[in-house]
């Protein structure tokens, strides 16, 4: 099954994807479904999926954990050594977009390190604390596609990673969720980043050093983890920090994060020019 959420009138609405078809659900997200909200096999007034616009899939997540360093090849290029246990930080909901909503870059005297990172997310569908690895499994309602833009500057001023991790609408998360009957655990899965046409990061989530299921159940030992929870798993090899020289993204770059069988998030970077009454204001170029 595929699950999505959509702007809708005056706010977003979930719903189950049938082909070229959105069969509207009686709950704001996908997040409400996964809390018992309504049946995601009810019927409800369809709509084109080509005539809506999608938003975040999960629009006020309860958590959004990120695990950096989890990619061999990722790993090999950043010149360090694999893992004992996953490493995480947080995001916060303001960091997330929908899958073809614009990416909105820091005014340049903040930053102009700007990088991509195509991630396999986890999206929670079951309360679990303490879960073994069946139990992590069962917890865990399907996968999407994020892409954890990150600013490295940012990130790189402290030991700790949020300050760059979670600048407020960067983070594509979307389109779909894709429950687990369909794609199984999220192993084995092509993983690309495309910046401007150039493919920049291709791999597969079997590169993994903690697989979702793992990542999952260490989580639910330090945190219950709750319906429409959101788990980053981390990024492969190719980001443009690891280049020489360091590649960044610009107003206008378009970002192309695809995951196999789970679909694709497509974004445009523009600027985010700061307004005199403090509020935002983004500018396409």
């Amino acid at each position: 099954m595929r699950l999505t959420t959509i702007r809708y009138e005056h706010g977003t609405r979930a719903a189950r994807v049938e082909g070229d078809r959105l069969v509207l659900l009686d709950a704001v997200d996908v997040g409400a479904v996964l809390r018992g909200a309504t049946d995601a096999r009810s019927d409800g007034e369809e709509v084109a999926a080509s005539d809506v616009e999608r938003a975040p899939l999960v629009v006020r997540p309860d958590k959004i954990v990120c695990v950096g360093v989890n990619y061999r090849d990722h790993i090999a290029e950043m010149g360090r050594e694999p893992p004992t246990a996953p490493t995480y930080f947080a995001k916060y909901r303001r960091a997330l977009i929908g899958a073809r909503d614009d990416i909105s870059l820091p005014p340049v005297d903040v930053s102009t390190h700007v990088d991509w990172e195509a991630e396999l997310a986890v999206v929670i569908g079951s309360e679990l604390r303490y879960g073994s690895a069946s139990e992590a499994m069962a917890a865990i309602a399907g996968f999407t596609v994020l892409n954890d833009v990150s600013v490295r500057d940012y990130q790189r001023r402290t030991t700790q990673f949020l300050a760059g991790k979670t600048f407020e609408g960067m983070t594509p998360l979307g389109p779909d969720l894709v429950t687990t009957d369909e794609v199984g655990d999220g192993s084995g899965l092509d993983i690309s980043a495309e910046v401007d046409g150039v493919i920049k990061q291709s791999s597969n989530t079997s590169e993994l050093v903690f697989g979702a299921v793992d990542i999952v159940a260490d989580l639910s030992r330090i945190i219950t983890l709750e319906p429409g929870d959101v788990i980053a798993t981390g990024t492969p090899g190719g980001v443009g920090a690891a280049r020489t020289p360091p590649e960044w993204m610009r107003e206008g770059t378009v970002l192309r994060t695809t995951i196999a069988r789970l679909g694709e998030c497509r974004n445009v970077c523009v600027a985010e020019e700061r307004r005199p009454d403090g509020r935002r204001d983004r500018m396409k170029g």
